[in-house]
């Protein structure tokens, strides 16, 4: 009989019907500046890396090598709210002192609020980076928020002492370390708390690991103790046949022992760091305060989802992990996100629901942050509120070698949202504070292409198979003239489908194939 119900189940799901009464749950794990290369099912990650609990939710379900959610943690948030890129959040805005930022609820409303208006009890955990307003009673039944637009002084506390909301309530400064606080906060509301048990539920956990200033759990100070990394091959300029501000990026310099240090330089690292205590570190020795960060993600994980299965819910529950964007580690010069290589900015990106999804797979198709909110609303039989950016993903999910028609990409337009990414502007109003120019990417099957909104800038195409670290700009190779103006064709109609206002000022490209 229960396999009987599963195979119900799943015709149901991937004929895009409803489950009505039986409409499943979502658990949407979301973490902060978390690179695929930290998650050791994942063939990049480093050989002493250890990820128990996400690897075994990567057996229970698809694992996507190639997920681009977002670039930075407030884009990349919104888009999961809205559906949409940055140029169609319409009225969202940084705003006041940093991270301050407003929107207009009307014009930019958010979709868990049309779940819940369908019967599902929503709830959200964690860091909030979108907007003052973080939507109690409209978007979400329960909400513990740390919520650092509103309360600027206290943004930087990602790990200790944070000023939380609950339910809208006051804010309290809660001690103890914040990924287990929001995991044993979690594993209540799965097991019935704060809940109406009649209700499917959705459950957005946002967690702030391993976000900068990467501090581990005192239990994991020890854990991996002398490992070290190698150091990555453009470390250290000249980056040849990528754009200008690549030849400045420098958070790097070469130590006394030869091994990379962190330099005192802002451009190409975190903007804000503590740059007089944080100088001199090794690359090797920030490597592994950053995986030790991670161990406390993963058996909070671990923690989450023996809820669900210890509560009976496992089958029932669409689980889905990923990170806003990835981080890199010496990767092309960085210490950084917002930079459109697979090092910044690809996140890991695990979709379960053990007898209804495939188990144990791996996807290899290119897809894109904004195709996760569609596909919350197939699985929960839901149409659209609202056109959005993104593809549901269910056919990959039914068979990850399924071809996809779509067209994967990502835009950069720094701290600009809605209107007032309309046009490019041009330097310095087109960079991020990091040093990084407007992009916009696209990644199809093996290739990805880069185009810099920064006049007389190159083209870049990279062949990620061959060429994993994005090394060998193929652009100026006749032999792939076709692929660049084949994906350069695809950026512009992507951008005219998104309603990107900014496809008629694109600065002209200086590469030699730009003019076929």
């Amino acid at each position: 009989m229960r396999i009987l119900l599963q195979v119900v189940t799943v015709l149901v799901l991937l004929s895009g019907g409803s489950l009505a009464a039986k409409s499943p749950n979502i658990l949407f794990i979301y973490t902060d500046d978390h690179s695929y290369r930290t998650v050791s099912c994942y063939e990049q990650a480093e050989s002493w890396a250890r990820t128990p609990n996400i690897d075994r939710l990567a057996a229970r379900g698809v694992r996507f090598t190639h997920a681009y959610i977002g670039t930075w943690c407030m884009p990349s948030r919104v888009a999961m709210l809205t559906g949409h890129h940055q140029h169609g959040a319409q009225t969202m805005r940084m705003e006041g002192q940093y991270p301050g930022s407003e929107y207009d609820p009307a014009q930019c409303p958010f979709w868990p609020a049309v779940f819940r208006q369908h019967g599902y009890h929503t709830a959200h955990i964690g860091k909030w980076h979108s907007g003052r307003d973080s939507g109690f009673g409209r978007d979400w039944d329960y909400q513990i928020v740390w919520n650092r637009p509103k309360y600027p002084a206290n943004a930087p506390n990602y790990y200790y002492d944070q000023l939380l909301e609950i339910n809208g309530g006051e804010p309290k400064v809660v001690p103890g370390y914040s990924t287990d606080n929001y995991t044993r906060w979690a594993v209540d509301y799965i097991q019935g708390q704060h809940r109406d048990s009649d209700k499917p539920w959705y459950l957005w956990l946002c967690y702030g690991g391993v976000h900068a200033p990467y501090l581990p759990a005192e239990r994991h100070l020890q854990d991996y103790a002398g490992k070290t990394v190698a150091t990555p091959a453009d470390i250290y300029p000249p980056r040849l046949g990528k754009p200008g501000y690549m030849q400045k990026i420098a958070a790097w310099e070469k130590g006394t022992d030869g091994e990379p240090v962190l330099s005192d330089k802002a451009i190409g690292s975190e903007v804000g760091d503590d740059f007089e205590r944080d100088r001199g570190r090794s690359l090797s020795q920030w490597s592994r305060q950053y995986h030790q960060a991670v161990r406390a993600l993963d058996e909070g994980i671990g923690r989450v989802l023996a809820a669900l299965e210890q509560s009976g819910q496992l089958e029932n529950t669409l689980v889905v992990l990923t990170a806003d964007q990835g981080y890199a580690w010496g990767q092309h010069g960085f210490r950084a996100k917002l930079a459109p290589y697979d090092a910044n900015i690809r996140s890991p990106l695990i979709i379960s629901m053990p007898g209804t999804l495939p188990e144990g797979k791996v996807c290899r198709t290119p897809v894109g942050g904004t195709d996760l909110p569609p596909t919350f609303f197939r699985f929960a039989g839901l149409e659209l509120p609202w056109a959005m950016h993104g593809h549901d993903l269910t056919p990959l999910l039914k068979d990850p070698d399924a071809d996809w028609p779509h067209t994967t990409m990502t835009t950069f337009t720094a701290d600009k949202f809605g209107a007032n990414c309309d046009t490019v502007p041009a330097p310095p109003g087109n960079r991020h504070k990091s040093g990084v120019p407007w992009y916009v990417m696209i990644a199809e099957g093996r290739y990805k292409y880069i185009r810099t909104l920064e006049a007389n800038e190159p083209e870049e195409l990279y062949d990620l198979l061959a060429d994993p670290e994005e090394l060998t700009n193929l652009a100026f190779d006749p032999r792939h003239s076709a692929t660049v103006k084949k994906l350069r064709t695809a950026a512009i109609a992507e951008l005219k489908r998104t309603g990107a206002k900014m496809v008629d000022s694109l600065p002209p490209v200086a590469n030699a194939l730009a003019s076929e």
